[in-house]
């Protein structure tokens, strides 16, 4: 059974910066792609970044320049490095990860608040 586990959440002033980990239970060598997502209080869930195996990333427009997804292969873990936050960046954070013929698998979320 996997387990992904997020951690690094917290309240932030506008402008600050946070880094999110997820660690795996077992290699994540075995995931096709792993990712960030996030919702806000009455929206839907939205994906903000992902990384393949192979190391290539992704972003939503709204994080470029601003977050940096990254993956240790050695520690199972995935991180979401947040500099220049804002307050529209306020959202419960969902680390997921995708592995062919299996349904993907999801963190229980860990809560970023941006304010001053």
């Amino acid at each position: 059974q996997v387990q992904l586990v997020e951690s690094g959440g917290g309240l932030v002033q506008p402008g600050g910066s946070l880094r999110l980990s997820c660690a795996a239970s077992g290699s994540i060598f075995r995931f096709n792609a792993m990712g960030w997502y996030r919702q806000a209080p009455g929206k839907q869930r939205e994906l903000v970044a992902t990384i393949t195996s192979g190391g290539s990333t992704n972003y939503i427009d709204s994080v470029k320049g601003r977050f940096t997804i990254s993956r240790d292969n050695a520690n199972n873990t995935m991180y979401l490095q947040m500099n220049s936050l804002k307050p529209e960046d306020t959202a419960v954070y969902y680390c997921n990860a995708q592995r062919a013929y299996y349904l993907p698998y999801w963190g229980q979320g860990t809560q970023v608040t941006v304010s001053s």
